[in-house]
């Protein structure tokens, strides 16, 4: 680490969140990304006779009023209700006493895609059938898509800077990432950042499908999600949420904080290429992983890990494969990649919240999930992606990436923690 990067703060994770199609709470998230347990199945939530995409990773046992108050849960999108139970259990397992804190300095910067799909629909139903002034009186207040945040903040108390990212699909990773710079900078102490969302619904769904980015394939929906698989032909939705408590490092030793890892380097960059479609060979994402390296003051040979976007589209798998390569030339057939949503599916803006816990647990325990349903490799996806099943690595620097539609490309590289 050089100088430079000594005497700047440096941000720690001290706790962690987790509200997934694959497990409520992070112990169970994560012993089934391990065992390669799929939360992907058929869609409940409404009919899906008219749509070609027929799957996805739903949460029908989340109960809001067993993480927040019945009134409260009553007043929010579900959305806002994933994100504030995630909340609650990342701010619990960092055994941060919120009696103590100087709230004034505990802020929330949430990543979210498009706020409350279910809820505006729901609202141009009413608008529609009944008249506009039939609809919830609430519905503004429900859907935002700041709303996430803002509810986190009011159920916690917590007064210090608070904020939203929507880049769409990176929007989770650049949060935290951004989360972070509030800290290094010393406009806060600590910062609850993570994403959500909440989009299964028939408006969701139907935008996915007319642009042809979700999958139409049938039979088993646990095989349908397919990350650098010839046969990949788009992604498979998901809801949920993920929280990273994010604490400078003063702030975080005076209190006698466990410390899951160093948040050491952040990249966000743009493609400034096209609305959906990433460049060919990825250009705008390696720039955003050697930005998050250069960030961070650690050399492409110190990675040890990466958990890849990964979406299961045809162009996008093969551009980030591409990235990878660019970035760390040869090397990059050695470093262990793996594709969390081979095994949730794709949460869009609870993303890179979501994948940055699975990151982040794999510095912790030195393991790697495996990239499920990965039979038949695409010759243009030639890299290490752990098909097998769970694999020892234990890495000291991990890299996160994250891609959203529009070009937005959002890094971050975590690495474990040396006082």
């Amino acid at each position: 680490m050089n100088e430079l990067l000594r005497s700047r703060t440096r941000v720690l994770v001290t706790g962690l969140g987790a509200v997934t199609p694959a497990g409520i709470g992070v112990p169970a998230f994560w012993d089934n990304m391990l065992a390669g347990h799929s939360g992907i199945d058929h869609i409940t939530f409404f009919d899906t006779t008219d749509f070609p995409c027929k799957f996805a990773g739903e949460i029908p046992e989340f109960v809001p009023a067993d993480f927040m108050d019945r009134k409260a849960a009553r007043r929010m999108g579900r959305f806002s209700q994933l994100m504030v139970a995630a909340a609650g259990e990342a701010i619990a397992d960092a055994s941060l006493e919120l009696a103590s804190q100087n709230l004034d300095r505990v802020g929330v910067l949430v990543g979210n895609g498009g706020g409350g799909y279910p809820g505006i629909q729901e609202a141009a139903h009413t608008l529609f059938k009944r008249g506009g002034m039939r609809i919830d009186p609430l519905f503004f207040s429900k859907q935002l898509a700041n709303m996430a945040g803002a509810q986190v903040a009011m159920q916690y108390g917590l007064r210090g800077y608070n904020g939203t990212v929507v880049t769409a699909c990176a929007a989770g990773t650049q949060a935290i990432g951004e989360a972070a710079l509030m800290i290094r900078n010393g406009r806060a102490d600590v910062v609850l950042s993570g994403g959500c969302e909440a989009g299964i619904s028939e408006l969701g769904l139907a935008g996915f499908c007319v642009m042809k980015a979700v999958t139409s394939s049938e039979g088993d929906p646990a095989a349908a999600s397919r990350p650098f698989d010839a046969a990949r032909d788009g992604f498979v939705p998901c809801e949920g949420a993920g929280a990273i408590l994010l604490e400078s490092e003063e702030h975080a030793l005076r209190r006698g904080a466990t410390v899951y890892a160093e948040l050491a380097g952040f990249g966000c960059t743009s493609d400034a290429f096209h609305v959906v479609a990433p460049p060919e060979g990825g250009e705008g994402a390696a720039r955003a992983m050697r930005e998050a390296l250069d960030d961070a003051g650690v050399h492409p040979d110190e990675v040890g890990y990466i958990n890849a976007h990964a979406t299961s589209t045809p162009a996008g798998d093969t551009a980030e494969t591409q990235a990878i390569k660019t970035v760390f030339g040869e090397r990059a057939y050695e470093v262990p990649v793996s594709a969390t949503k081979s095994l949730i599916g794709h949460g869009l803006g609870a993303s890179g919240g979501i994948e940055t816990v699975a990151a982040i647990k794999t510095l912790e325990t030195g393991l790697a999930h495996p990239t499920i349903n990965l039979e038949n490799p695409d010759p243009t996806c030639d890299l290490d992606y752990i098909p097998e099943g769970q694999r020892r690595i234990d890495p000291d620097v991990v890299l996160k990436n994250s891609f959203g539609f529009g070009g937005q490309n959002s890094c971050l590289v975590l690495t474990r923690y040396e006082p």
